[in-house]
């Protein structure tokens, strides 16, 4: 076999400078781009595309300027990357364009991280310095109307395409600004794609449904990273289109299908301190604004006391999520939820609030194998004496065990107790096959 020779010493140290000044023409254009663009990089009324065209006949003086001599697939090359500097987010670009990432962890400047098939994986991606990365995080939030200083040194926001951000720079990241996108599918998931991923079954997909056409409130339950959100945007696919939905987020997130939808987002203080609207301002507002349904994307304060009071009042079918890590947890968060409202109300009329409101708990879990499985589907029947009575509809069957890979071989199923609410489903005229309750495990009420 032949000894491949080795590159000359002048070879070598000629690609080495050939990169060496594209890296730096590219620094140079980037800074140039920066200087002539200024303040219209976070103008709002400008369009994503019109920036973009902007962008381009700027640099494209910019790289004349400097007579260096480029292919024209160079050129491309070096317009694009600059482009994804300055106007996209330089080196998190490629995994915000890559549908196999699901979420992006800057930990500083030359340590990222993605998630990939619910497994981490640290990237050869690295950011040039704090300032090409403060620079990202300004922009980011700069165009959802947030800002991201000193005084106010950590931020929710949004990208354009629905991500969920958050920011937090020195001098409470130690080592440097932090940066966490959690990305969202470009195309809302369905419940058939759900289904498919395997987080629930077909007989919990017919169950769901014929609870959210027949009224129920649903507290949708689960950790950090869970799908919460992602299912809520499944449920609410199943609300009819002639009603009218009103939506409460921190940072606008879901994604509905229907017209008739009103979505309103929270807003922090300014640099006075002044002028910040909570969740429960906006709870307590769209009561006025005669919503069929009402869409909390989480309740994580004093609200939950003013969403329960709505549910309880006639906004029947409206749709939260909490953070929990099961059925009997959801519970005890809505009540400790409630007290922050500051009330001084006892533990037990709270409970009774929580009972006569709530119906339905859909328990989400990241299970250790990455996956997200829907784990109970919990009724929430009422009180026997001071406690809330609970009873599963669906469980998750761990007993299955674990493939070779380590993945989950088990799937939810039915319990065999039929919830109290399908009496309700017999007045609305919905009807579930009884099929989907068949061949129950023993489970008794917890």
């Amino acid at each position: 076999m032949k000894s491949r020779a080795a590159p000359s010493p002048q070879a070598t140290g000629g690609q080495r400078s050939t990169v060496d000044a594209l890296a730096g023409l590219k620094a140079r254009s980037a800074e140039a781009l920066f200087q002539r663009l200024g303040s219209r990089i976070t103008d709002p009324s400008l369009t994503e595309e019109a920036l973009r065209k902007l962008a381009r006949d700027e640099l494209s003086e910019v790289i004349d300027a400097e007579q260096v001599p480029l292919s024209p697939e160079e050129r491309r090359r070096l317009i694009r990357d600059v482009g994804d500097e300055v106007l996209g987010l330089g080196p998190l670009q490629r995994f915000l364009d890559d549908p196999e990432v699901s979420e992006i962890m800057v930990n500083h400047k030359d340590q990222i991280y993605v998630e990939r098939s619910g497994g981490l994986h640290l990237t050869d991606a690295a950011f040039s310095s704090d300032e090409q990365l403060r620079r990202v995080i300004e922009r980011i939030v700069s165009r959802v109307g947030r800002r991201i200083d000193e005084s106010s040194p950590l931020v929710d926001a949004r990208l354009e395409d629905g991500s969920r951000v958050n920011a937090i720079i020195p001098p409470l990241a130690v080592n440097g600004p932090s940066l966490t996108i959690r990305k969202f599918a470009a195309t809302p998931y369905t419940v058939r794609d759900l289904i498919d991923f395997g987080t629930l079954s077909s007989e919990m997909a017919v169950l769901l449904e014929a609870c959210v056409e027949a009224r129920l409130n649903v507290i949708v339950s689960g950790g950090t990273g869970t799908g919460k959100t992602t299912l809520l945007n499944v449920l609410s696919g199943f609300i009819p289109d002639n009603e009218r939905i009103v939506t409460i987020e921190d940072a606008v997130e879901l994604q509905l299908q229907q017209d008739h939808v009103v979505r309103l987002e929270s807003r922090p203080a300014n640099i006075e301190g002044k002028g910040a609207i909570t969740i429960r301002d906006l709870v307590k507002n769209s009561l006025r604004m005669r919503p069929d349904r009402i869409v909390v994307g989480e309740v994580r304060g004093g609200e939950a006391l003013d969403m329960l009071q709505a549910m309880n009042t006639g906004h029947d079918g409206s749709i939260s999520t909490v953070h929990a890590n099961s059925p009997r947890d959801a519970v005890s968060r809505l009540e400790t939820l409630v007290l922050m409202a500051g009330m001084d109300l006892p533990l037990r009329a709270i409970r009774e609030q929580v009972t006569s409101a709530v119906d339905l708990i859909v328990q989400l879990t990241r299970l250790r194998d990455g996956t997200r499985r829907v784990t109970h589907l919990t009724e929430v029947q009422g009180m026997e004496g001071d406690v809330v009575t609970l009873q599963d509809a669906f469980v998750f069957d761990y007993s299955a065990g674990v493939d070779a890979n380590g993945r989950f071989l088990g799937k939810p199923i039915s319990t065999g107790v039929r919830p109290r609410f399908l009496e309700h489903f017999e007045k609305v005229g919905i009807t579930v096959p009884a099929s989907i309750f068949a061949t129950p495990p023993a489970h008794g009420r917890r």
